[in-house]
């Protein structure tokens, strides 16, 4: 069997027993769950069911306290040595992250910088790519968002949907193999989250890895290869995104979407 062969058929992401508690509110509780690559998972849950908590404890900007995450095979934000887990020091934890793209509910974007400035920044300083390819490629992605026409505009020139395609497109200019959405279009106005989604759709259908945490019910069922609901820090239930959102199994699960459908 190939490299290649072995590479793919280790999962994306793989979590196994992952816990993450603030205090003494356990907000993650032994969540173990898969997403392979290619495929789209859509999170969904009331606010406070630790749904934003897991996606940040995927690029470790949480530390989970128990458990295991891995990407790709690779321990996220830890070292196995002699059976015992050591913390990676921020510098290789941010080699770590580099790889992995997450796009916020807010967007996070440089306000001093154009879109395309936003875009060129991390592959130039993290990647070392020169200034040159960076621009050109940054310039691809700006089109591929629909935002060719507004390279040279600041963030506050930008509607909040423009500003989350940008940030898109800023997450894709490091060429990661993952991408995390953490409520991309829950600050938008209603007439922006088409685009957006569209931009999103556009990444699944090219077979980019996401892991998505949303409220767009429709989005989930049209895009979604595997749906999760959460609640308490649990996956309450998990499945096909129709199987989940037309026949859910769990009584939570139905008086959630009973609220949300």
């Amino acid at each position: 069997m190939s490299d290649a062969s072995v590479k793919s058929s280790v999962p994306m992401v793989d979590a196994a027993g992952v816990s993450k508690s603030f205090g003494s509110n356990e907000v993650l509780k032994s969540i173990t769950l898969q997403v392979q690559p290619g495929e789209v998972m859509c999170v969904i849950g009331p606010s406070g069911s630790g749904k934003s908590t897991f996606l940040r404890c995927i690029n470790h900007l949480e530390r989970v306290d128990a458990g295991r995450l891995s990407v790709e095979g690779e321990l996220v934000g830890y070292r196995q040595k002699g059976g015992k887990l050591y913390e990676l020091k921020p510098s290789e934890a941010a080699l770590q992250r580099r790889d992995i793209g997450m796009v916020f509910q807010h967007f996070n974007l440089f306000p001093h910088m154009t879109a395309l400035e936003n875009l060129v920044e991390a592959p130039i300083r993290v990647k070392g790519i020169s200034r040159s390819d960076a621009v050109a490629r940054g310039r691809e992605l700006l089109a591929q968002v629909g935002l060719a026409d507004h390279a040279n505009h600041y963030p506050a020139q930008l509607s909040g949907g423009q500003q989350q395609r940008v940030a898109i497109a800023r997450a894709l200019a490091m060429d990661p193999k993952l991408m995390l959405f953490d409520e991309p279009t829950s600050a938008l106005d209603p007439e922006l989250v088409g685009d957006v989604l569209d931009v999103m759709r556009g990444l699944a259908e090219s077979g980019m890895t996401m892991v998505v945490v949303t409220h767009e019910m429709g989005f989930a069922r049209e895009v979604g290869d595997s749906l999760v609901f959460m609640d308490g820090g649990v996956v309450v239930e998990a499945g096909t995104p129709r199987d989940v959102l037309s026949n859910p199994q769990h009584q939570r699960t139905k008086a959630f979407l009973s609220k949300v459908l």
